[in-house]
């Protein structure tokens, strides 16, 4: 048997449970054997029967002297089991487990753990842990794992199929390199696999889970070191010349100063493109700082080398908003834009620079001359995704990459699933005097606010979470659009000229509202969060957010970021739809927090990685134990997988596991 074996090689596990543990994401003996514990019980308390105190977690152990099955008057069916240790006798009693009278045995000593309690006025074990006494028991007296579950699937049969394994012959060969384990003091496979299973005590539970951790940590920063040398080392691009001249001239006949942090970015970025290898960088900064030029100037200085441009959006309404920015500042410098969506299909070839969205990766036609690809808004683009740009490659050379987030990246982020990237940080806003004043309303004050808004009648975003009213119970007081843009029509704003935007509107029909809201045609706008993404309209002013508790703080963060971008103070008010202290506590952090990574990092805290997973880059895996807020491991593991990686041939076992979790090692010459 090895762990690369399938699960069904373990004795007792069948094609019913086969089936079963597909569900817990389990078909290999590895992924059974890393199906953790997420806490212990402690039964480690041993006591004589006459000791027993009630409401207390003990072990007992005895010989089983009776087993009775009772039937009450109410109908409820019980089983009695008495045990005699010698000094005393105690009754355990179960409920609905009769099938228990034909597999107890009378006569036979038993280990007994649970909670002590009292059943017709007699201490007793209500439905305790029971099974034969033996030299080492992995279900009473001790630290008892207990898994994550499925349907048919308990702790108790995970723990003696993982025992058998564990305990069987198995090939468990130690894969860290000897200096890795000693150098962090790590322990070693073998003992950390036993005892991350069946600990001997606590402290020992605790060094097995460190020693996993550091290992998933350390194989992900082992692929993160995969793809940058795949990026750095073995890819090819056309090194461009960076046309300073032209670059200056276009940069100074804008009607804006770049910020500092532009004008570092665009050095950045001009560097990697004069690279014999391709540019492989992640723009960063919050909503209204400016990334869009930096990408057109790029694109721009592409286009002065002779070679095409692919900008992708995650939207058809960010595309056409893009191409129109592109046409304004490119096409008097003789620059052909084409914009490709649902609706629109350029002339074939005849673009320096083609803007459309996401779905232009996945197009079967092939680009020629495209050496650069602009991908907004990364955090809906992963790193499979990524890997889609190789196959763009033209006559061996793979364009160089420059994607693109205003979701702040928390350091721990940064160093993992970003790790192979280079990146570039904008934290500077252009509109210095810019401004948005956050509060979060409490529900008695819904009416105050949206009286104020009235007054004040400036263009108004009111976003909801969902299109329409759900019936779930969990979601029964969030906001729909559609019902809250039919009842505030007939209330705060039926003088008021309303619109309605939301996905499952044609591309046509959300272009038409934005263009009346952006001319002022319309003054209160319900849409749900598609506004989040790159939506502009600099006169806008007041964000109104219902059901803000649903989003995560780097999302609300972004969604007020659509206000006051022009010379008028932004207002954003955030409405809750639950009475929980702790998302109103969360909110709380808006009114005074006004740095993305920062705000990131709260939400981060507060609500764990799967939020921040889940918002940047949807499908990526997530970690089974390792603890994303160990900044200081995370560091180690990553400064140990760029020692490790180029020398992975002098440790064939750890190049075997990372292989079988990433495909062929690449080396690094």
């Amino acid at each position: 048997m090895k762990l690369s074996s399938p699960v069904g090689v373990v004795p007792k596990i069948g094609p019913k449970y086969k089936k079963l543990l597909e569900n817990l994401e389990i078909g290999t003996v590895q992924d059974l054997l890393y199906h953790f514990p997420f806490r212990y019980d402690d039964y480690s308390n041993v006591k004589n029967i006459g000791d027993l105190l009630e409401n207390e977690v003990a072990t007992v152990k005895g010989m089983v002297e009776s087993v009775t099955n009772i039937f009450t008057r109410n109908g409820k069916r019980l089983t009695k089991i008495v045990v005699n240790d010698g000094t005393e006798k105690i009754g355990l009693m179960f409920f609905n487990q009769h099938y228990l009278k034909t597999t107890i045995k009378t006569g036979k000593e038993y280990t007994v753990s649970g909670k002590v309690g009292t059943f017709d006025r007699k201490i007793s074990f209500i439905s305790p842990e029971l099974e034969e006494s033996r030299e080492v028991n992995i279900n009473t007296g001790r630290l008892v794992p207990v898994y994550p579950e499925t349907y048919g699937v308990t702790s108790r049969w995970l723990r003696a199929r993982i025992n058998d394994v564990v305990l069987g012959e198995i090939e468990l060969g130690e894969f860290l390199p000897e200096n890795t384990i000693k150098k962090h003091g790590l322990s070693t496979f073998n003992w950390s696999l036993k005892q991350i299973h069946f600990p001997d005590t606590e402290i020992n539970a605790e060094k097995a889970k460190i020693r996993f951790q550091f290992e998933e940590l350390f194989l992900e920063l082992l692929k993160v070191e995969k793809r940058r040398v795949q990026w750095d080392s073995k890819l090819k691009s056309t090194g461009m010349t960076i046309k300073d001249t032209q670059i200056a001239h276009f940069i100074a006949s804008l009607p804006f100063k770049l910020t500092d942090s532009q004008e570092k970015s665009v050095g950045e970025i001009m560097k990697d493109l004069a690279q014999k290898h391709p540019m492989n960088r992640l723009l960063e900064g919050d909503v209204g700082t400016g990334k869009t030029l930096v990408a057109l100037i790029a694109a721009y200085n592409t286009h002065l080398n002779g070679f095409k441009t692919l900008y992708m959006a995650p939207t058809e309404i960010l595309a056409a908003q893009h191409y129109e920015t592109f046409n304004r500042f490119l096409s008097p410098l003789g620059v052909k834009i084409s914009l490709i969506t649902g609706s629109t299909k350029p002339e074939k070839d005849d673009f320096d620079i083609l803007i459309g969205t996401h779905a232009l990766i996945y197009s079967k036609e092939k680009f020629k001359g495209v050496e650069l690809v602009v991908i907004d808004e990364q955090h809906r683009f992963g790193v499979e995704q990524r890997g889609k740009i190789l196959e763009m490659a033209n006559d061996g050379t793979v364009p160089h990459l420059l994607a693109m987030t205003a979701t702040p990246i928390p350091r721990t982020l940064a160093l993992t699933i970003y790790g192979d990237l280079s990146i570039s940080v904008l934290d500077t806003h252009p509109n210095k005097e810019r401004k948005v004043s956050t509060k979060v309303i409490p529900e008695n004050a819904r009416d105050r606010a949206y009286q104020w808004i009235k007054q004040k009648n400036e263009p108004t975003f009111i976003v909801c979470p969902l299109i329409e009213e759900s019936d779930a119970l969990m979601l029964e007081n969030v906001k729909a659009a559609e019902a809250e843009y039919a009842a505030l029509k007939k209330t705060y704003f039926k003088d008021v000229e309303m619109g309605l935007l939301h996905g499952r509107m044609k591309p046509k029909e959300k272009e038409e509202v934005i263009e009346k809201f952006r001319k002022g045609k319309i003054k209160v706008l319900v849409s749900t969060p598609v506004i989040e993404v790159g939506i502009d309209v600099p006169e806008a002013t007041v964000m109104v957010i219902e059901s803000a508790e649903r989003y995560g703080l780097a999302s609300l963060h972004q969604l007020r970021g659509r206000v006051g971008r022009g010379s008028k103070e932004g207002f954003c008010l955030t409405f809750l739809s639950t009475q929980s202290k702790n998302a109103y506590a969360r909110l709380k952090n808006l009114e005074t927090v006004d740095n993305g990574m920062e705000l990131a990092e709260i939400d981060m805290r507060a609500r764990g990685q799967g939020d921040i997973f889940g918002a940047i880059q949807h499908g990526f895996k997530k970690f089974k134990i390792a603890d994303m807020f160990n900044v200081k491991m995370l560091e180690k593991a990553k400064e140990e997988a760029k020692e490790i990686y180029p020398f992975l041939d002098y440790y064939p076992l750890l190049k075997e596991r990372l292989t079988q979790e990433a495909g062929e090692y690449i080396p690094n010459n």
